[in-house]
């Protein structure tokens, strides 16, 4: 499906000329006269997704930021090369001059909307901005049925009730649409789309990709797409450029790269890309260490003073059990009561219903030093590691705090810590540093670290690794295997992505609305997924039928 969609997208191109909107050549960038990219050179044409791709800190992001000439001055400047949109050469070009470019003739889509959004305004005012303030003494009228083509181009339900709404009552992926709006709004030659679907679910992605196609079957616009995710990649690029350390180290059509890469950096992502081989059944099904019986939870209330007169029921009736040794996979989009679930288990939430059973106690009506000492044996890592470690404080300090706090001598914490980072694969002298002194990746190696330094029994891992790039991500997967294997903790993986899921759990919920809808071997949901919605995951992974070429 995605081959022909790849033919009938570039037969479109060639029907309109394979004319370059954005020409790129021998492109340098540099930081503080540190060289940051290298030598660049690529163009976009139009009706044409070009997928720049490469890991943080390869120099792609930077290069899109060249293009907008929105580089900060005194760290990053463009050291040389040319940049042409069209007829005009980006690089000699005035800040006045790229005011007026900027919006009108190239745009740019974040990763992050709410960044981009003002939550003061209406939605529709700030779309109605981005054409005022290129188009000054447009008629009202003409705005607002511009606005609502707009909205109705980016497939957003009732366009008339939208433009009425705030940033903060729409969905992330309802967001990026108003995004994505605002940036076709001029009709511009170029739109550089900057990770845009990386914060989003697996179902949301797939819909703001679906997007990206039909604006370019629709609009004459050349798309700059950047991306870490080789999947994304092969759902929606006609051409694609690999990028290494600031320098382009591979370019050609999907269907080469794909095919046959060249480059081992290219081979390299290829091969990290999850690729949901199931691990085994796991461990045999003897008492649970973990079981969750009947839960459920509630956020607000209709009685006394503040009472909110709004029930939200994030977690229904849900039951599972979780075994010595084993990895069960919690599934589901945004909103999907996980994170809640997750929560529940730790105690951080209080339940409205039900029982959880941690070896045979019922730890909702622990209280005081036995609810102490239960925490200490289920411990959470979460996906954001910079803000779990606190930035001024070194990370020997981060290992040792839990366990002298429970009262291990603080010599026996220190040297426990150094085994710690060489478990996770990190040197000893990491423990004098701070976290701004490491990567993405090594960060939440120390954060798994700290989780492990109290001994649990139980790790909770909620989206531990989806803010990593996809070599990162399959590193720390790996990482979870080997400690697993080693320490003989068993934990309960909480994602989105079921391609990661199928990889690293024996087990998979699956689920929606606050209810667990299946539950299975990863291998026989990989192979037959009962459900309708957990079929609609599988088929939303990026990439194509990826489920169907993983059973074949």
């Amino acid at each position: 499906m995605h081959n022909s969609n790849r033919e009938t997208m570039a037969g479109a191109m060639s029907e309109s000329g394979s004319e370059a909107v954005l020409d790129v050549q021998n492109l340098n960038v540099a930081a503080s006269g540190k060289p940051i990219v290298k030598g660049v050179s690529f163009n976009v044409r139009k009706r044409e997704i070009f997928c720049l791709v490469g890991e943080s800190g390869s120099g792609k992001s930077v290069t899109a930021s060249a293009v907008m000439k929105l580089l900060p001055g005194k760290s990053l400047r463009i050291t040389g090369g040319s940049i042409r949109l069209g007829d005009t050469n980006i690089v000699d070009s005035s800040e006045r001059a790229m005011r007026d470019i900027r919006g009108n003739r190239v745009t740019m889509v974040f990763q992050e909307p709410m960044t981009a959004l003002n939550p003061l305004m209406r939605v529709g005012r700030q779309i109605a901005e981005v054409i005022e303030q290129h188009n000054p003494g447009t008629p009202k009228p003409r705005v607002r049925d511009r606005v609502l083509e707009l909205l109705d181009d980016v497939h957003m339900p009732d366009p008339e009730a939208i433009i009425n709404v705030y940033p903060h009552q729409l969905s992330g992926g309802q967001r990026q649409r108003i995004v994505i709006a605002m940036a076709i709004a001029l009709e511009p030659e170029l739109i550089i789309a900057d990770e845009p679907t990386t914060a989003l679910d697996v179902t949301t992605q797939a819909q703001v990709l679906g997007l990206f196609r039909d604006l370019q079957r629709k609009h004459e616009s050349g798309i700059l797409f950047i991306t870490h995710d080789f999947d994304v990649v092969r759902e929606i690029a006609d051409r694609v450029a690999v990028m290494q350390h600031g320098e382009i180290v591979e370019m050609g059509s999907a269907d080469q790269i794909f095919a046959n890469p060249q480059h081992p950096y290219t081979r390299a992502l290829l091969d990290a890309v999850p690729h949901g081989q199931p691990k085994d059944t796991g461990p045999g099904r003897e008492q649970p260490i973990l079981a969750v019986r009947n839960v459920s939870l509630t956020y607000g209330n209709t009685k006394g003073l503040f009472g909110t007169g709004r029930i939200t029921q994030a977690v229904k009736n849900v039951s599972f059990s979780l075994y010595q040794g084993e990895t069960l996979g919690l599934v589901g989009e945004s909103g999907s009561g996980k994170s809640s679930l997750g929560r529940c288990i730790t105690t951080a939430e209080t339940i409205s219903d039900g029982q959880i059973h941690f070896n045979g106690v019922d730890i909702t009506r622990l209280k005081g030093s036995e609810l102490v000492r239960m925490r200490r044996k289920v411990q959470m890592i979460f996906q954001d590691p910079y803000r779990s470690l606190n930035p001024r404080q070194r990370i020997r300090n981060a290992l040792i705090e839990g366990p002298v706090e429970a009262g291990v001598p603080k010599s026996r914490a220190l040297d426990r810590a150094a085994e710690l980072l060489e478990l996770v694969r990190l040197p000893v002298n990491a423990l004098e540093r701070y976290p701004h002194q490491f990567s993405g990746g090594q960060r939440q190696r120390i954060c798994i670290a700290r989780a492990l330094a109290m001994d649990p029994e139980v790790v909770i891992a909620d989206e531990a690794v989806s803010a990593l790039d996809v070599s990162v991500q399959a590193q720390v997967l790996e990482l979870f295997e080997d400690l697993q294997k080693r320490l003989g903790f068993s934990m309960l993986f909480i994602t989105h992505d079921l391609r990661v899921a199928t990889q690293l759990c024996n087990r998979i919920a699956v689920m929606k609305k606050g209810e667990i809808v299946e539950l299975n071997r990863a291998d026989q949901l990989l192979a037959n997924p009962v459900h309708s919605y957990t079929r609609a995951l599988f088929d939303a992974v990026p990439g194509g039928n990826w489920a169907t070429c993983h059973n074949a």
